[in-house]
């Protein structure tokens, strides 16, 4: 499989590493500075660059008649334009705010927590989120995929990054600090105590593995998939 990175950033430098080591070749590195955006042999593209360019980087490899890998957040405003033209150039996409295998099956956590949670409004519930200094989005897209699903499946009606009071509403809430990986905690507090569920990312290595396995994944399939789709294709 040749495998081209878009964004070479830390992430980039991560999925370069585990793609040499699971014996596929990298066709090509678009970086920030690169002029050349010619994808040449490449099968599937990668994507871990900076929100603004995402979009154009998508749709560049679905021109290209190259599969897409988009583990970017802060640019999906544009992720149902992408989906349509994926589907209109009868192309290939999968995009997921987090290829973490481990944080996917934390979701799942927080969908059976919220569902058995739905009927005890004595709870009020709250988000934490933590990453590096050089994060850029806020709250990070994981943050913002475990609300929307807390709201679909509760009598939540909506997120906001402000304390309020309104019972319909809770909070997330966004810090910057340090080298840390990626830290989540859906935490429901009572007078009388409290439920907290919680992922932490020891290193990048597991974010760009779950990246990789879906571009083996998609490699020779047309259409448009999910993380969950590749996770139930695991021989694990």
């Amino acid at each position: 499989m040749n495998v081209a990175i878009i964004g070479y950033g830390k992430m980039g430098k991560e999925v370069e590493k585990i793609i040499t080591e699971r014996g596929h070749t990298i066709s090509k590195v678009i970086d920030i500075e690169t002029q050349d955006m010619d994808l040449g042999n490449s099968d599937v593209a990668i994507i871990f660059s900076a929100p603004k360019s995402v979009h154009k980087h998508i749709i560049n490899c679905l021109d290209s008649k190259v599969a897409v890998v988009c583990g970017s957040t802060g640019w999906t405003e544009k992720l149902e334009d992408s989906v349509n033209y994926c589907n209109s150039v009868d192309g290939t996409f999968i995009f997921s705010p987090n290829f973490s295998i481990g944080v996917n099956l934390f979701f799942k956590l927080n969908n059976f927590l919220t569902k058995i949670m739905k009927n005890h409004s004595d709870y009020d519930l709250k988000i934490l989120e933590k990453h590096h200094i050089e994060k850029v989005d806020k709250p990070s897209g994981t943050a913002i995929k475990l609300a929307d699903d807390i709201i679909q499946n509760s009598n939540y009606c909506d997120w906001t990054t402000d304390y309020n009071t309104d019972q319909n509403t809770f909070n997330i809430k966004s810090i910057r600090e340090g080298e840390i990986r990626g830290y989540h905690e859906v935490e429901y507090v009572s007078e009388n105590d409290s439920i907290k569920i919680c992922h932490n990312a020891n290193s990048r290595y597991s974010f760009a593995y779950g990246a990789v396995l879906s571009a083996e994944f998609i490699f020779d399939k047309k259409g448009v998939y999910s993380i969950d789709d590749v996770i139930n294709n695991l021989k694990i």
